[in-house]
């Protein structure tokens, strides 16, 4: 359909749904940019080599960023399992039905400082569409929070200005 449309790319533009991205672009006419490795090029540019990950139980548990980063030495940190279950509850029960609690903003900023302390994470990369918007204006102590969906909005403007 996009390529009958005369489309010159293809994104999927969300985090979770990368678990087939691979198989969906293997089917493509055209070709697709992922917001894996757009946010993989972005953490590479940056510099940095162990970034947080925070994402939908999904996105934390699969494999798909580890990879990708792993093949560049960019080690991905991802929360402790019990915090893994909050910030994906946060996510399921609270973000995606446009709720923005102050307790769960605090619950989650709680997990990224643990992070920051114990795993030495020098960012964190917000790999949920909704975490953005729970963190905004939240400040950790200058650990900068990299979002994965302007990442792939900025990729994919560039792949079509190029």
């Amino acid at each position: 359909m996009l390529a009958r449309a005369n489309a010159e790319i293809a994104l999927i533009a969300a985090n979770t749904p990368h678990l087939v991205f691979d198989e969906v672009q293997r089917r493509s006419p055209i070709p697709m940019l992922s917001i894996v490795q757009a946010a993989y090029a972005h953490v590479r540019s940056l510099g940095y080599t162990r970034v947080g990950l925070l994402g939908t139980g999904f996105t934390m548990r699969a494999r798909f960023f580890h990879e990708v980063f792993a093949r560049a030495g960019i080690e991905l940190a991802t929360p402790k399992e019990p915090e893994q279950a909050v910030i994906h509850k946060t996510y399921i029960d609270e973000l995606l039905k446009n709720q923005f609690l102050p307790e769960s903003r605090n619950a989650l900023l709680a997990i990224i400082e643990r992070l920051r302390k114990e795993e030495r994470v020098e960012a964190i990369l917000l790999a949920g569409t909704e975490l953005p918007l729970l963190l905004r204006g939240a400040d950790p102590g200058g650990l900068p929070f990299l979002d994965t969906t302007m990442i792939h909005v900025r990729a994919a403007v560039d792949a079509i200005l190029a």
